[in-house]
């Protein structure tokens, strides 16, 4: 397959900086500085939405070596083996992650967000605002998931 290059849009900058703390996310204040490239008038209109989709990458943690084999949920040998598609981990092909934020405040160049699970530094690929017409209905979730992330999105 051929290989592309991404130009991040912007930084993320909040006070988690430990890659290895990976819970209680849901009181992380974010603000995402974007490129000088793109003006002072990017964001224009975001503020009409209460959540934004992050896309950003894993940049902080080098890529597993091997995906081929199923691996415990989170590393949690209690939990199933699963395949890197079946899980949301940072050591993935591409390390590319993306969250579902709510907006705080909307300035020329910043983004302030809600329970973004990117350390500061994290480099941000792309914004895109929630749309209710694109949230999935009737998702389905394996039993052990919901216990397992209990304090992923706790304050």
């Amino acid at each position: 397959m051929p290989a592309f290059s991404i130009t991040p849009v912007g930084t993320v900058h909040n006070d988690r900086t430990d890659v290895q703390d990976t819970d209680n996310w849901g009181a992380v204040r974010s603000t995402i500085t974007l490129d000088e490239r793109f003006g002072e008038t990017s964001l224009v209109g975001l503020e009409w939405f209460s959540h934004v989709e992050v896309l950003f990458l894993f940049d902080q943690l080098p890529e597993a070596e091997d995906y081929r084999e199923p691996r415990p949920y989170r590393g949690l040998s209690a939990l199933p083996p699963v395949g890197i598609f079946a899980g949301r981990g940072p050591r993935r092909p591409n390390r590319i992650g993306v969250t579902c934020c709510a907006i705080e405040s909307v300035g020329a160049r910043e983004l302030t967000v809600v329970g973004l699970d990117a350390v500061s530094g994290t480099p941000v690929v792309d914004l895109k605002p929630v749309l209710r017409e694109f949230l999935p209905t009737g998702v389905e979730q394996p039993a052990w998931v919901g216990p397992m992330m209990a304090d992923y999105f706790k304050p």
